[in-house]
């Protein structure tokens, strides 16, 4: 399998007072190409931050990440906005949707900041629309949707940019249940229909059974990892 994410002896440390705390402490992991990985915790567990370096968002103190062959750690903020432009889709908990747009005019809006010509950026996204079953909502506005018609929309705005690596924050915090069980089987469908590689940070350890591999983390340090593939076969 590819190595499509390489993370080596990463911390993060923070200065609190006169306290150091350790956001992260010493990660050492890789994710897959084509993978689903869910990284799990509690609040203040160090999830979010991990997710943040993984995106390029935060620094670390020490360590590396390396996304797509390339030491993310080492850019500056002019080269990682285009990394991320070219490599990167996200999908958020509070959806993040352009309330005067439509959904496939939301969809299409991250092509539009590449450049891309409209009439090839709505045919793209109208597309992306039908993958996540949305083919009867694309001229509505996030207002006439419900909550998880709009994360299937935030999941086609993701999707449209061609992304390598999908990132999700608690992207069904804002859901239902029943709802956030649909969003997910939505994502492990088009990861192994796409051949997507998707990080998700959760604090649920129940919808982080739909990935592939689960990170256990806990004051900065990955406890354990499941492989739910291996469980599954058993089965």
């Amino acid at each position: 399998m590819k190595t499509v994410i390489k993370v080596k002896d990463l911390y993060k440390l923070y200065r609190v007072g006169d306290e150091v705390v350790h956001a992260l402490d010493g990660l050492d992991f890789q994710i897959y190409e084509g993978e689903f990985c869910a990284i799990v915790g509690t609040s203040g567990s160090g999830k979010s931050t991990l997710l943040n370096m993984l995106a390029g968002l935060e620094k670390p103190t020490k360590g590396e990440v390396v996304i797509a062959d390339r030491h993310i750690e080492k850019l500056n903020e002019e080269q990682l906005v285009a990394f991320r432009q070219e490599n990167i889709g996200f999908i958020f908990q509070s959806f993040h949707l352009m309330g005067t747009m439509n959904a496939v005019e939301n969809v299409a809006l991250p092509l539009s900041f590449r450049g891309v010509p409209r009439n090839v950026r709505m045919k793209k996204a109208d597309a992306m629309l039908d993958l996540v079953k949305l083919g009867k909502h694309k001229k509505h506005l996030p207002k006439q949707m419900s909550g998880g018609q709009q994360q299937r929309v935030g999941v086609a705005r993701a999707l449209v940019v061609d992304p390598k690596i999908i990132f999700a924050d608690e992207p069904t915090g804002n859901l239902d249940s029943h709802t956030s069980e649909e969003v997910m089987s939505l994502m492990q469908q088009v990861v192994r229909e796409q051949k997507r590689t998707l990080v998700m940070v959760t604090h649920d350890a129940h919808l982080a059974e739909y990935a592939d591999r689960v990170f256990h983390i806990r004051d900065g340090k990955i406890l354990k990892i499941d492989d739910n593939r291996i469980r599954t076969e058993e089965e």
